[in-house]
């Protein structure tokens, strides 16, 4: 069955820096797009970051210039590099996949077929 396993939360202080990483399996990688979604306490599930199997980006515009989305696709592994981190981004973050040209806008998490158990990443201040 299909997984997507992510890892590298963690506590960090406001300005530092993480590196979230998502591994896929039971599934053809390079035939899926992949996002990064996050959820903070009380509030709704946020679009992060999408990257289509070309490579191919979209950021929310909040995360632009801030946080980095890549693949590996000879890994199965998508990317997400947070940088200036600040304590609003404090949130469990999820990794998504969903098969490509399914014609998706990318920022709602229900268009997407497969979704992970999230990685909690707390910034303090």
């Amino acid at each position: 069955q299909v997984q997507l396993v992510e890892s590298g939360g963690g506590l960090v202080q406001a300005g530092g820096s993480l590196r979230l990483s998502c591994a896929a399996s039971g599934l053809t990688f390079s035939d899926y797009d992949m996002g990064w979604f996050r959820q903070a306490p009380g509030k709704e599930r946020e679009f992060v970051a999408a990257i289509r199997w070309s490579g191919y980006t979209v950021y929310a515009d909040s995360m632009k210039g801030r946080f980095t989305i890549s693949r590996d696709n000879a890994k199965n592994t998508v990317y997400l590099r947070m940088n200036s981190l600040k304590p609003e981004d404090t949130a469990v973050y999820y990794c998504l996949a969903v098969r490509r040209g399914s014609g998706i806008s990318y920022y709602s998490a229900e268009d997407y077929d497969y979704r992970g158990q999230g990685t909690q990443v707390t910034v303090s201040s």
